[in-house]
């Protein structure tokens, strides 16, 4: 029975990854590269981007309802109950971690290259004009418009980001992680469904999410970086779903995460360079990231190891 079990499961993982992967590069096929400007997504308007980005965030859980059906799985043991009790300070860290640890990251890449850092805001400036707001009638000076998005980022992003991302998270977090934590060991799964959730986004990175795409070796390097960003945030978000038996924090956390990553790059006067900041795609960006990451895997993980 438990090999049985175990080979269910196994085919399981393989389904859900065949149905996630084939619908997210057939719809990149079929609708976002077409819609492509200059070959890229940084092209399009910015809520056309937006747009195209948060549609594919479905697929993973569009992923685990078709696969919980062809398999006859059910919604049994499906990880979307809270569990707010006793679970207060999970909620907390994923509701205001990110933003906590992005502002970090930020701060010590204008450290290390302070001449990036544009206190006229003109980058912020740009983006809003690009995105067909009229500079000449904005009703609050730009640094206050600027702090009130951070505000909003902070406090607003895990709820208003709440429904795609948990298109996303259901599917990572919410599935595959408990079904591989159950045949890993927990360093080994982190790795893994980090990989794999960076490889996921290979499509979208091709497209020039989060790199572009004039920088040496496109597009595996931007894939590589992916993967590798995903490894680092995959080990807090798993931190938070396997505490608390449920994906719900994991999608606050990645909805704050969305929300605030870009507050840095409207510092600079060009967007700073993605691969090494401000935003936490970036080496510099990331260190907070990694910091926590590395203290989760020495004492949680470990201790789940060993027990």
């Amino acid at each position: 029975m438990e090999t049985t079990n175990h080979k269910t499961e196994t085919k399981r993982i393989l389904l859900f990854l065949v149905i996630t992967f084939s619908l997210t590069w057939a719809y990149c096929l079929a609708v976002v590269y077409p819609l492509l400007r200059g070959g890229t997504l940084a092209g399009l308007p910015p809520i056309a981007a937006q747009l195209a980005v948060a549609a594919a965030m479905f697929f993973p859980s569009v992923g685990v309802l078709l696969t919980r059906l062809l398999t006859k799985e059910g919604l049994q043991s499906a990880w979307l109950h809270p569990h707010f009790k006793g679970n207060l300070k999970m909620y907390l860290a994923a509701w205001f971690g990110p933003g906590i640890l992005t502002l970090l990251g930020a701060g010590l890449y204008f450290l290390l290259f302070p001449q990036q850092f544009d206190p006229s805001l003109g980058y912020f400036s740009a983006t809003l004009a690009s995105a067909g707001a009229d500079m000449s009638t904005l009703p609050i000076p730009l640094p206050a418009l600027m702090l009130i998005q951070t505000a909003q980022a902070f406090f607003l992003a895990p709820v208003m980001n709440f429904v795609n991302c948990f298109g996303e998270e259901w599917g990572w977090r919410g599935y595959l992680l408990p079904k591989m934590a159950a045949k890993l060991p927990p360093i080994p799964t982190l790795l893994v469904t980090g990989v794999i959730w960076g490889l996921w986004h290979a499509p979208l990175t091709i497209a020039g999410h989060n790199y572009g795409m004039g920088y040496p070796g496109y597009p595996f390097t931007g894939i590589a970086a992916m993967c590798g960003f995903c490894i680092v945030m995959g080990i807090f978000l798993s931190w938070l779903t396997l505490k608390t038996r449920s994906c719900i924090p994991a999608v606050l956390a990645h909805g704050a995460i969305n929300g605030i990553a870009a507050i840095g790059i409207y510092l600079t006067f060009d967007g700073g360079n993605p691969f090494i900041g401000p935003a936490p795609t970036g080496i510099v960006g990331v260190l907070p990231f990694l910091a926590v990451a590395a203290v989760l895997c020495l004492t949680y993980f470990r201790k789940r190891r060993a027990a």
